[in-house]
């Protein structure tokens, strides 16, 4: 529990951090629903891990109806994720997120079909993700990816791009 709770102060410290409008960690605890949102989802994954499917998806309901952020318990989420504003995001259940990413409103990390197994997109280390962008499928984001506003991803990305559109792909 206390890995979680150090896990948590480093979010905190990681948004005070990207955020040019946060003036101190207190505006993070009480006024951020990005990070009201990975508080609920640690404990929603724990239950989800544990095998209480219905106590993990109320919990993340609950989550969901503080922040207008849905993220599905069995997503894993990796260390300070900035979640800015965060109103309808959406984040499958078999979704992976790695390490430093940011993701802004209205961005979709969803499936395409209904497979039982991975069917919601791999995102890498270091991603920034625009508003309003639609990530669908089991496809692969690399790392230092920026993906634009409103673009829509539906094939795999290197390390290193931008992507704009719907699957433009500009290579640094």
């Amino acid at each position: 529990m206390l890995k979680v709770f150090k896990e948590l102060i480093e979010d905190a410290k990681n948004i005070k951090y990207k955020d040019p409008a946060c003036k101190s960690l207190l505006d993070v605890f009480i006024l951020y629903p990005g990070f009201h949102i990975l508080i609920f989802h640690r404990l929603a994954h724990f239950l989800y891990i544990h095998k209480l499917y219905f106590l993990a998806r109320f919990v993340s309901q609950i989550g969901k109806f503080f922040t207008g952020i849905e993220i599905h318990p069995g997503a894993k989420i990796g260390r300070r994720l900035f979640i800015d504003h965060g109103t309808g995001i959406v984040i499958g259940e078999t979704a992976i997120i790695g390490n430093d990413c940011t993701i802004y409103h209205d961005v979709t990390l969803g499936g395409r079909g209904n497979s039982k197994y991975k069917r919601h997109p791999t995102i890498g280390n270091n991603v920034l993700i625009g508003t309003g962008a639609k990530v669908l499928g089991a496809i692969n984001i690399g790392n230092n990816v920026k993906i634009g506003a409103n673009a829509i991803v539906l094939i795999d990305i290197p390390d290193n791009s931008t992507v704009v559109c719907v699957n433009k792909i500009i290579q640094k």
